[in-house]
């Protein structure tokens, strides 16, 4: 599907990342994952690595192919059928990798980003805080310069990965008089430097991905671990931003049509009233719904991703696809659990977990309030500063349109205020 809106080469990486989700990936790891048997998906992640296929659209000379954005939402998708576990820790080489390699020096880079895509380091990323979620940039977190270091001292929530990673990308306060904006900065933080788990959270879905509260006491980092510019972090956060929402976008699109796929084949063999149940329109319209909101999603993400290519701001296109997607997502699993009927509610089927995964993404990578924030701010200062001269003036097309005095919408409040007062 959407053949048509892709390039040989965007086809030819969604057909491997296919096969190598068919192939590669052992069920038992999946069932090891949600059973709260396995603790971290290190293999599937060393597997993505010797494969070449994490980070796709990174230099080769750092481990990715220099691929676009589109090709790499096409590989998350293509993840996604495998639960949003397994679809966080493929992208997440991606969404730490994207503040390495568009702010980090050539160290880091060759340090931490091509370890990463190699599978050999894994990832994670502190933004969540016990007291500021949404509200990003009310961190808490600090990191005071010591000579050569930066003393860090914090908590940071909801850290996929916080059990396995070997580095976290974390933010700090260090400019303690300074804006919100512009008091953050981003430090490349190793475990063992002396990062704490405090809770390893039990979590509804997204099992396995070693979800966690890390501590950082007097943490000692070295300068040159700083990312980007110092109290620079919010143009790290904004970047990584565009990776982070987009793969949050795409996975939930693979676990949707996962779903749909399965719902399709059981409505076509299960019978009542002497035929198949797809054959009633209650069930029917569900499958058209769904197929066409998960094509809906799929040209949100695809146009956010092309903007993406170009370099172009595209906050409003990022988000747009990221509300709609994981909506669309999570609308598709549970209307294939309702085709199922009661045997969707069990684990005959994977229909369940892709419920409970499927529901977390509506609240993660920035809550779907926030998002819709975001997307009218986008869109009332597009109308707003837009040049109105290359467009007919509708507001005219209206027998009223000469009652300029109805279409006063703000006045002297002292107007009618009495002279003697």
């Amino acid at each position: 599907m959407f053949d048509e809106l892709l390039t040989p080469e965007e086809k030819a990486i969604r057909d491997e990342v296919r096969a190598f989700v068919r192939d590669k990936v052992d069920r038992s790891l999946i069932l090891k994952m949600d059973s709260r048997e396995k603790e971290y998906p290190y293999e599937f992640v060393r597997a993505a690595g010797e494969a070449n296929l994490l980070g796709l659209r990174f230099p080769e000379e750092f481990g990715g192919r220099g691929l676009g954005w589109v090709a790499e939402m096409l590989a998350v998708e293509e993840v996604g059928v495998l639960g949003i576990a397994l679809s966080c820790a493929y992208s997440l080489p991606s969404i730490v990798g994207e503040a390495i390699n568009k702010f980090g020096t050539r160290r880091q880079k060759e340090e931490y980003l091509l370890p990463t895509l190699r599978g050999d380091k894994i990832c994670a990323e502190g933004l969540t805080e016990p007291r500021s979620g949404s509200d990003f940039f009310g961190t808490i977190t600090t990191a005071v310069r010591r000579g050569d270091e930066y003393v860090i001292n914090g908590e940071k929530r909801f850290v996929a990965g916080g059990v396995g990673a070997d580095y976290f990308l974390i933010y700090a306060k260090t400019d303690f008089e300074a804006p919100p904006h512009k008091s953050l900065s981003a430090f490349l933080v190793d475990r063992d430097a002396g990062v704490r788990v405090e809770e390893e959270y039990e979590l509804l879905g997204c099992r396995g991905m070693g979800a966690a509260r890390i501590v950082l006491k007097d943490v000692r980092v070295p300068e040159e671990n700083l990312v980007g510019k110092l109290n620079g972090g919010a143009d790290v956060f904004n970047a990584m931003m565009v990776p982070e929402r987009l793969t949050s976008a795409a996975g939930p699109l693979g676990m949707g049509q996962a779903a749909l796929e399965i719902a399709v084949r059981y409505a076509d063999k299960r019978e009542a009233f002497g035929k198949a149940i797809r054959r009633f329109e209650g069930i029917s319209f569900k499958i058209a719904d769904c197929a066409t909101l998960l094509d809906a999603g799929r040209a949100l993400v695809y146009r956010a991703a092309r903007v993406a290519d170009t370099g172009r701001w595209c906050r409003k296109e990022v988000s747009q696809a990221k509300v709609f997607c994981t909506e669309a997502g999570f609308r598709a699993v549970n209307e294939a659990m309702q085709i199922l009927g009661g045997i969707g509610y069990t684990d005959v089927y994977p229909i369940e977990r892709l419920f409970r995964d499927a529901r977390l993404g509506i609240i993660w990578t920035g809550s779907n309030e926030v998002q819709r924030l975001i997307i009218q701010s986008e869109v009332c200062h597009e109308i707003l500063s837009a040049d109105r001269s290359t467009k007919r003036d509708i507001e005219l097309d209206t027998p009223g349109a000469h009652k300029t005095a109805e279409k006063v919408f703000a006045e002297d409040p002292n107007k009618y205020r009495p002279k003697d007062l």
